[in-house]
């Protein structure tokens, strides 16, 4: 439900960003609040990940114009890593592998960055050891995944498990969820949702990135937009992606002026 009197978390205006000389993105302009979630859809080439990218501080991407505030902060003046600590959380929709590497030394790092960025206590091995088994719990994940190689020989499911646990551990202000849903079949497809749905609440905020309606049955939406060639064209309510999901995408190009429910 949304929260008249929650605070902006996410403020986008007029972003326009490019890779190689090619603009991506044409001016986009978005608000996301505390304890909102948002989907974001279209076809392939549309933006969206490059939208994901771009907060994220992708080295790829120019930005070319506009604004990203992120609470306080300009976010286009913090590079990546300043972003995560911050509190910016981007799952990607490939999540690379790091061989050699343990998951629980990797994910209790990460952890402690970000405790130290925020001025609390870091976590010693034991202690982590019991903090990190309880997070797996959400995602119905076995303990030997602690001591496997991040990423390495994980079917898709499981790196999209581990993503959403790196989420669960870091608690950050802002989660923008990369195509999450691609590659999974129905069970792992409900409990990533089942698992981002219990790390969401009212001081935090998630931004869905998705072609298909189908992860939107088990992560409700407050807001779905849909970007076309770069642009934010239109925006509503969860019945939105019920309606990409019956018409498909033709359907917004030749009804735009009379869309029941669209947002200003």
């Amino acid at each position: 439900m949304i929260n008249p009197n929650s605070t902006p978390i996410l403020t986008v205006r007029g972003l326009r960003a490019s890779i190689n000389g090619t603009e991506i993105l044409k001016g986009i302009d978005l608000t996301v609040k505390s304890g909102e979630i948002h989907a974001i859809m279209g076809l392939n080439g549309s933006g969206k990940s490059t939208f994901a990218k771009v907060l994220a501080g992708h080295s790829a991407y120019e930005v070319t114009g506009g604004s990203i505030q992120f609470e306080d902060k300009d976010l286009l003046e913090l590079p990546p890593e300043e972003r995560a600590r911050a509190g910016l959380f981007l799952a990607f929709q490939y999540p690379i592998e790091i061989p050699g590497v343990a998951n629980t030394q990797f994910l209790r790092l990460a952890y402690n960055t970000v405790q130290a960025q925020r001025g609390k206590e870091e976590l010693d091995p034991l202690e982590f050891d019991d903090f990190v088994r309880e997070k797996m719990k959400l995602l119905e994940m076995k303990p030997d995944f602690l001591d496997r190689s991040v990423n390495e020989g994980f079917s898709g499911g499981e790196k999209k498990r581990n993503e959403i646990l790196q989420m669960a551990l870091l608690e950050p202000k802002l989660s923008i969820l990369d195509e999450t849903d691609s590659g999974l079949d129905i069970d792992a497809l409900k409990i990533v949702a089942q698992g981002v749905n219990q790390i969401t609440n009212k001081d935090n905020a998630t931004i869905l990135v998705t072609h298909y309606q189908r992860l939107l049955d088990y992560i409700v939406p407050d807001y779905v937009h849909v970007m076309q060639a770069g642009r934010i064209v239109i925006t509503g309510g969860k019945e939105l992606a019920l309606e990409l999901e019956t018409r498909g995408y033709d359907w917004i190009n030749e009804n735009n002026s009379s869309i029941a429910g669209v947002l200003a």
